[in-house]
């Protein structure tokens, strides 16, 4: 989800009733912060792989749509969106990211299945990479983006025995990304705050929600593949979602997207330690490019001055 807000930073007193200097302070905010955004990218990270382990009972058709569920049934009640007067040109940026939603994961979700979490979530990052750097014409954002697509090329080791269609579905996951970043920056100016996305989430829901039912008729789930998807949905959007809220108050919006480029690194560690997927080494190697063309690219992206907070 995406916000931007700008916030107050505040000063701890320690017992002693003494206030700590305003560095020391910002200091101390800032490594809060740093450590809210791995806690959310290794929980969203980890949520994935238990939504995988529970692939063989429900597939991930049935783990998406417990996950959209478990989504809207938890924060709608805490953003409480609007569906009452929306115009139209609110509507259909919230149609969009509708449709975005269910690409975005049920591509991702299906790569996972095929390739591995750690290829998939790489492979996705290329998205947001690709906005980043679409129009620039600086000399290094163009090389980060020649150093990303070695990258793809060194992961992927195109051949006879690469599974192109799970390496597609992450390509499609990746362009589903980077069309939710548009579409949210859009609806962003059209309705105040998380409203739109929040709006965008419950019409998400409802749509899958005769789709679990008549997938679940045919695919009878068991009580752990349900557990797994519900701690999915948990920890892959509820966790994150705050982590990151909480995060952006105390962080700069270039450290929030420097640090996003862990994500890949936190889904080959979840998918070597839950799932046994091993990386060889040129999957390491393609990763580690794909993740400093991201952070390069991201800590450039902002100027020493903003502090305005921002994030996915």
């Amino acid at each position: 989800m995406d916000t931007l807000e700008t916030t107050d930073r505040t000063q701890n007193a320690p017992a002693g009733g003494r206030q700590l200097p305003a560095a020391a302070a910002t200091s101390r905010q800032r490594g809060v912060g740093i450590g809210m955004m791995l806690t959310g990218s290794a929980s969203n990270q980890t949520g994935a792989a238990l939504g995988a382990l529970a692939f063989p009972a429900i597939g991930p058709v049935g783990v998406v749509a417990i996950r959209q569920l478990v989504t809207a049934i938890v924060l709608t009640p805490i953003v409480r969106p609007r569906l009452r007067g929306l115009r139209k040109d609110q509507w259909w940026p919230i149609l969009g990211l509708v449709a975005v939603f269910s690409v975005m994961n049920l591509s991702l979700y299906a790569a996972i299945d095929r390739i591995g979490l750690g290829l998939a979530v790489t492979l996705e990052f290329l998205g947001p990479l690709t906005v980043a750097v679409a129009g620039s014409r600086r000399a290094l954002d163009i090389a980060c983006a020649v150093l990303a697509g070695v990258g793809v090329v060194v992961l992927t080791n195109p051949g006879p025995t690469a599974d192109i269609i799970g390496i597609v579905l992450a390509l499609l996951a990746a362009t589903a990304w980077g069309c939710y970043i548009l579409l949210n920056r859009t609806l962003g100016r059209r309705l105040p705050g998380l409203q739109g996305t929040a709006v965008a989430g419950l019409v998400t829901a409802a749509v899958w929600a005769p789709i679990a039912v008549t997938w679940f008729a045919f695919h009878t789930p068991t009580a752990a593949a349900v557990a797994l998807a519900v701690a999915c949905g948990l920890m892959s959007s509820i966790v994150p979602y705050v982590a990151d809220l909480l995060a952006l108050r105390r962080v700069p919006a270039r450290v929030f997207g420097t640090f996003a480029g862990i994500n890949p690194v936190w889904a080959a560690l979840a998918g070597w330690v839950l799932l046994h997927q091993s990386l060889d080494l040129n999957e390491w190697i393609g990763t580690g490019l794909i993740v400093i063309s991201n952070v390069v690219v991201s800590a450039r992206g902002f100027t020493p001055s903003k502090d305005v907070t921002g994030g996915r």
